[in-house]
């Protein structure tokens, strides 16, 4: 398809004549305050912070673009109001209202043109969930400034890439812990002129020593730690926290503030969102407000997110907002319809999200994939330590809704006992898990188990997938109360399209992408950029999948997931791994392995429990995991007990189940021959999981190679 006769034109990859015009646009590392003029002619992709990209418009669906700005004013005319963000205080819930909220984003945008921010720089926000991480984001946006979200999991090391390639000149933090991070840094942040403490205030030696010039760069008195020094400057006496820096740009007038942003244009960049660095340094995905404003409208009314003149969507905020999904979904989406965006606790992963679920009862949620299978792993602890009746009621009533939910999705006339069942179990369920008015349940991110999907169809909870990016701004494709079928990613997202490069005899191909979502490009990575983006435009995933007859699409791997053995055969992890967790509820994670190989193996770990402070994996064996060695006849308890004894009930019963996947495999290359179960399930703080829990496959491979190595050794002898 020729992108060009819909408006677009080439990029500069493989475009010699606009590179020639150009010579300076994408020239690799680029530092955006040395004034390079902007390209004469817009092209679809840029490196650089200060860039303008042309837009993906299609005439079938001409909307207009505008700014993050436009959107806000226009939601604040019909949610004046609502209230926009609700937080807890001393155990008491408070709301912002949009009014508020706006308001608050100036200040906040003044206080960061106080500090110094400069236009195409970076305000980096390295906290959890909150009031303040919103109005700082959407502040920096008003001033001009670039959004970027640090994972709180980050190393300093980590942070301090991220902070220098983005050209941070100020950094949020929410607690002690992160301004370490920042203080064993500072000194190779050229950019970096301020830095916020916000949530809980800094240590009193602190305080003392490190100081702010409120018009620019910090300075410290000596100390080992912090910025370089800068003899001269104007200073506060400690670290501003969130109240005084709301108060620095009082001095900056409003009309200041109006001028920036009546400058600004939808196809310039105003959020960074890193990748988590798989298979290298993370890139930063550069998105546009176009991006923001296209996606925060088109993929939330695929999604079926009401506005709030039909009824105002209650969210939950507790996923990284330094991830795509959770910044679209809780804070861009939010303004676009009014929504009510409730906090979590920063602890809402180690087990305190259900509490607040109960009390706020979002109208819509989102989780990655493990969350899900967490709440389905703790509901299946409780049945286990309820009484007989009550567990096999459950098991009955999931039973039969599944069978109605599986043979008759659609149908409004549901049969008696499926009514039954849902009024005297399910909806109590629903309600202790705080979905009572939970409307839209949504996932994405990594891919989720047939297993998880079924066992919520049972509770009569339809889990809504997404598909997309960091590079398609989030959701390209989307599922929804009307938009739906099982084991699918939805349909395309309005004025996006789709093709399919290289299909097999089966339909796969890899999945390429064209629309107003598709980003400007990697910041100061034109070579990464140009394998992303090809001439015409469409951004080239990486992901296989196939398309049904009516347009839903399924996603069946990574490309360069794929394993190639050494007969020649191509195999995909995916569903083979399913299969196996699916096969043996106590596997908890399983990793095929095999690339130029003769054979498959894979590597397993065990359900266990998580430690409640660290969320790191336990040595004890989940209620389920525990049941399962009851079943086979074996009285582990724990990891330990089953990979240091090798407990011979536990391992046959494996190996059969191995033997049944085996049996299903479509050829003989596909089976799993050699397997090992490993001390530790796999973890963010072991490095194999990233932030969003996706599997780092090349990590896993070398952190275990010697165990791997001998699957293959002892085939040798």
């Amino acid at each position: 398809m020729d992108v060009r006769r819909d408006g677009a034109s080439p990029s500069q990859c493989g475009s010699g004549q606009q590179a020639a015009e150009q010579p300076q646009d994408n020239s690799g590392r680029h530092d955006p305050s040395c004034g390079l003029p902007y390209p004469a002619e817009e092209t679809l992709w840029t490196t650089r912070a200060d860039g303008r990209v042309r837009l993906r418009m299609d005439p079938s669906f001409a909307q207009p673009p505008y700014t993050v700005h436009q959107m806000f004013y226009n939601a604040l005319d019909k949610y004046r109001d609502l209230s926009a963000l609700g937080f807890k205080r001393q155990g008491t819930w408070e709301y912002i209202s949009y009014f508020q909220y706006y308001l608050l984003a100036r200040k906040a945008a003044k206080g960061f043109l106080k500090l110094g921010l400069e236009r195409a720089h970076s305000v980096a926000i390295l906290g959890f969930n909150s009031p303040e991480w919103f109005f700082s984001a959407v502040g920096t946006v008003f001033a001009g400034g670039i959004v970027t979200g640090i994972y709180t999991t980050s190393s300093p090391e980590a942070c301090q890439y991220i902070a220098h390639d983005c050209c941070a000149n100020v950094i949020m933090v929410d607690e002690q812990k992160q301004l370490e991070k920042i203080l064993k840094i500072w000194k190779n942040l050229p950019h970096l002129k301020a830095v916020v403490i916000y949530r809980e205030p800094p240590p009193r030696k602190m305080a003392n020593v490190y100081t702010v010039w409120v018009e620019g760069p910090w300075v410290s008195d000596g100390a080992s730690l912090g910025p370089p020094s800068r003899p001269g400057l104007t200073t506060l006496s400690h670290l501003p926290q969130m109240e005084e820096f709301m108060e620095l740009g009082n001095e900056v007038p409003e009309e200041a503030l109006d001028t920036i942003i009546n400058a600004q244009q939808p196809n310039e960049c105003c959020v960074l969102v890193y990748t988590s660095g798989t298979t290298g340094n993370p890139k930063g995905v550069m998105l546009s407000h176009d991006n923001i404003t296209w996606t925060a409208r088109y993929g939330s009314q695929a999604g079926d997110i009401q506005p709030a003149e039909v009824q105002q969507e209650v969210v939950v905020s507790y996923l990284p907002l330094s991830h795509i999904a959770a910044q679209i979904y809780d804070l861009w989406t939010g303004i676009q319809w009014g929504a009510q965006v409730c906090f979590a606790e920063p602890d809402a992963l180690k087990g305190s999200l259900v509490n607040t679920l109960r009390e706020v009862e979002p109208t819509s949620h989102m989780g990655v994939p493990r969350v899900w299978e967490k709440i389905m792993e703790r509901i299946q602890e409780v049945a286990a330590q309820s009484g007989f009746i009550w567990r096999k009621m459950l098991l009955w009533a999931m039973s039969v809704t599944l069978e109605q939910n599986l043979t008759c999705p659609w149908s409004d006339l549901k049969p008696f006992t499926t009514r039954l069942a849902d009024y005297l179990v399910l909806a109590k369920v629903r309600q202790a898990l705080g979905f009572a008015r939970c409307q839209k349940n949504f996932y994405g991110a990594a891919p989720m188990t047939a297993e998880t999907q079924r066992f919520f169809l049972g509770l009569n909870i339809r889990l809504y997938a997404g598909y997309g990016l960091s590079e398609t701004s989030g959701p390209h494709f989307m599922s929804s109360p009307y938009n739906y079928r099982l084991y699918s990613s939805g349909k395309v997202v309005p004025g996006c399209r789709v093709k399919l490069l290289n299909q097999d005899a089966e339909g796969i191909g890899e999945i390429c992408l064209w629309g107003r979502t598709i980003f400007m490009g990697y910041l100061n990575m034109e070579d990464k950029t140009c394998e992303a983006i090809d001439a015409d435009g469409w951004l080239h995933t990486g992901d296989a999948g196939h398309l049904d007859a009516d347009g839903f699409l399924y996603i069946t791997g990574r490309l360069k997931e794929l394993i190639i053995t050494a007969g020649g055969e191509n195999v995909p992890p995916l569903p083979i791994e399913e299969a196996v967790k699916t096969e043996l509820p106590i596997i908890s994670n399983a990793m095929l392995i095999g690339d130029q190989r003769k054979f498959l193996s894979m590597l397993l770990t065990l359900k266990c429990t998580l430690d409640p402070d660290t969320s790191d994996p336990t040595d004890n064996l989940t209620e389920q995991a525990v049941e399962f060695c009851r079943r086979v006849g074996s009285k582990a308890t724990t990891v330990s007990e089953i990979v240091g004894r090798k407990d011979e009930a536990v391992y046959q019963a494996i190996e059969e189940g191995i033997q049944r996947v085996n049996k299903n495999a479509a050829a003989r290359p596909y089976y799993i021959q050699k397997w090992a179960i490993l001390e530790r399930d796999f973890s963010i703080s072991g490095g194999e999981l990233g932030p969003t829990m996706k599997l780092k496959r090349l990590i896993v491979l070398e952190k275990y190679k010697d165990i791997i190595a001998s699957f293959y050794q002892e085939q040798k002898k």
